[in-house]
C-alpha cells in the first residue's frame, strides 16, 4: 500500500509540474503575442501595459509555486486587483455608477482580503517543518 501510495504522489507531482509548464507557456505565447501587436500597431496603450502586468504575475505565480511547492493565496488576489483595475480603467466610459461602484467595491473587498491574510500569516504564522 505504501508503494501505491508514493506512486500516486509522484504521479500527482509531475502532472502538477506538467500543468504548471503548460500556463507558463502559455502565457510566455501571450506575452510575445502582446507584444507583437504593439510592434506591429507601433503604438503601446494603458491596456497593453496593464495586459503584460497581468501577464507578469502569472508567470511570478509559476515562478514562486515552483520555488516553494506552495500557491500563496494573496498572488491570485493580486492578480484580480490588477484585472478589476484594468477593467474599470478601460471600460469606465460605458459604465454607468452602480457598475463602478460595483467593481470598485470588488476592488476594495479582494485588497482588504489580502491585509486580513497578511495579518494572519504574521499573528498565526504556519509552523515550520524541520
Amino acid at each position: 500500500m505504501n508503494r501505491l501510495q508514493t506512486w500516486g504522489k509522484d504521479s500527482l507531482a509531475l502532472v502538477q509540474d506538467l500543468v504548471l509548464l503548460i500556463v507558463a507557456l502559455a502565457t510566455l505565447i501571450l506575452i510575445v503575442s502582446e507584444v507583437w501587436l504593439m510592434v506591429d500597431a507601433r503604438a503601446v496603450t494603458l491596456a497593453d501595459l496593464l495586459l503584460l502586468f497581468i501577464y507578469l504575475e502569472v508567470l511570478a505565480m509559476v515562478s514562486l509555486y515552483l520555488e516553494s511547492g506552495k500557491l500563496p493565496i494573496r498572488m491570485p488576489l493580486y492578480i484580480a486587483i490588477v484585472a478589476l483595475a484594468r477593467y474599470l480603467i478601460l471600460d469606465m466610459k460605458e459604465m454607468d455608477n452602480w457598475r463602478i461602484l460595483s467593481v470598485a467595491g470588488a476592488g476594495f473587498i479582494l485588497a482588504a482580503t489580502v491585509l486580513v491574510i497578511r495579518y494572519g500569516h504574521i499573528k498565526l504564522p504556519y509552523p515550520h517543518k524541520d
